[in-house]
């Protein structure tokens, strides 16, 4: 099975005829996800690659059925964006745009709260369930349908662990880049529930980084809640007090947020830490015998 996306999912691209949502268009179209519509105001009519372009997101609903929505638009624009999506019915949006106001998001996420949307992002790669659907900026060829959950906080790390995991024979349920962004959608409890939910994913690999307390959060959830093992990487581990590292929301301040309270956090809770992403696939293996 798989969580979020699959081969049913009927896929609109706001932004499609800009520069990157027509470059990733094409590559989702391409790994055989279900593109149905495209938004872009002013271009309704207009049809690209046999994908048809409308004004508005309420009317690409109407007109296609579209269930998911992915976002390629200027980060000034991104949030107006995410809510349009919302209010015409759109059940999951996964937000590309990266430099989004964090007051933008606070205003944002309580009326998807409201409107039962759920909300990937904003400032991430997205979500692949392997052979069935990419929605994403995600390189396709890494990943590797089987029966690992994985979620991370960072797009280029997802890359590197992704590959090592293809390369150590474990595959993938589905892969999530939540983003690194202080103020987002999905995390990883949110994740954590529903690849513990999931039938054929049989372990979870979490990716995080400094800041927040997220990962602390994730580790309680997953020493109260779940049943599956979990094995762990935090990024950042060097990171000088009050420097940002990457994200905005990697970023140690008042003693808190620190790579050693995070692990200290997820041992606690029973999961093992790698010290490099390359230790990953040799702890999976070893959490899987117990």
């Amino acid at each position: 099975m798989s969580i979020l996306v699959n081969k049913n999912t009927k896929l609109v691209i706001q932004g499609i005829t800009g520069r990157d949502g027509k470059f990733h268009t094409g590559k989702m179209k391409e790994y055989g996800t279900n593109v149905v519509a495209g938004v872009s105001p002013g271009k309704e009519g207009l049809v690209l690659d046999g994908i048809p372009v409308f004004n508005s997101v309420a009317v690409a609903v109407k007109a296609t059925g579209a269930n998911t929505s992915i976002i390629f638009v200027p980060a000034a624009f991104a949030a107006d964006a995410i809510l349009e999506a919302s209010e015409a019915g759109i059940e999951l949006v996964i937000c590309i745009s990266e430099g989004l106001p964090i007051q933008d998001m606070i205003r944002v996420t309580p009326i998807l709260k409201q409107n039962g949307t759920l909300l990937i992002g904003p400032n991430c790669p997205g979500i692949i369930t392997p052979d069935e659907a990419l929605i994403g900026i995600l390189p396709a060829n890494i990943f590797k349908k089987g029966n690992i959950g994985f979620i991370s906080r960072s797009g280029t790390l997802t890359y590197e662990v992704v590959n090592l995991l293809t390369e150590n024979n474990f595959g993938q349920t589905t892969c999530v880049g939540i983003g690194g962004d202080p103020v987002a959608g999905l995390y990883f409890i949110d994740l954590l529930e529903r690849f513990e939910n999931d039938p054929e994913t049989i372990a979870v690999v979490v990716i995080g980084e400094i800041g927040g307390d997220a990962e602390e959060q994730a580790a309680q959830f997953i020493a109260e809640k779940m049943t599956k093992p979990v094995v762990a990487f935090i990024a950042g581990q060097t990171a000088p007090p009050g420097k940002r590292m990457g994200h905005a929301g990697a970023i140690i301040s008042s003693g808190s947020g620190t790579a050693e309270e995070k692990i200290a956090a997820f041992n606690k809770a029973g999961v093992p830490v790698a010290k490099e992403p390359n230790e990953i696939p040799d702890l999976l293996r070893e959490v899987l015998k117990k």
